[in-house]
């Protein structure tokens, strides 16, 4: 078994975090190192270590995962202007290898600032 990641650990509630929203599939919590003034993170319960890692039986899970987002931006009161940012690898700038989106907003982006840890 891999060992469990920091997001493991809040889902499971050993770790505390600010969770903005959470279901059966998915938990969304605020980024402890934000990169816009609205930046938080939609982790799925179920782990997958890298976007490439996602298989056939993931599919209604990733789409669950974009469906939530929308009700996150939403919630959040950002649903006219935000970016959806996955890290594939650690030379793409992942550090927790449990797939995870970034949903920022509240900052005007440019087409060269696509960088995000």
């Amino acid at each position: 078994m891999a060992e469990e990641t920091i997001f493991t650990k809040i889902i499971n509630g050993d770790i505390p975090a600010d969770i903005v929203y959470q279901d059966e599939l998915c938990i969304c919590i605020k980024d402890i190192n934000p990169q816009a003034p609205t930046h938080v993170l939609v982790i799925p319960r179920q782990p997958i270590p890298r976007l490439v890692d996602a298989n056939e039986e993931d599919k209604a899970l990733l789409g669950h995962l974009m469906i939530s987002v929308g009700t996150i931006a939403k919630q959040l009161g950002v649903e006219d202007a935000f970016r959806v940012l996955i890290n594939n690898g650690e030379d793409a700038g992942q550090t927790v290898f449990h797939l995870h989106l970034h949903i920022l907003a509240n900052k005007k982006f440019s087409e060269d600032s696509l960088a995000m840890s």
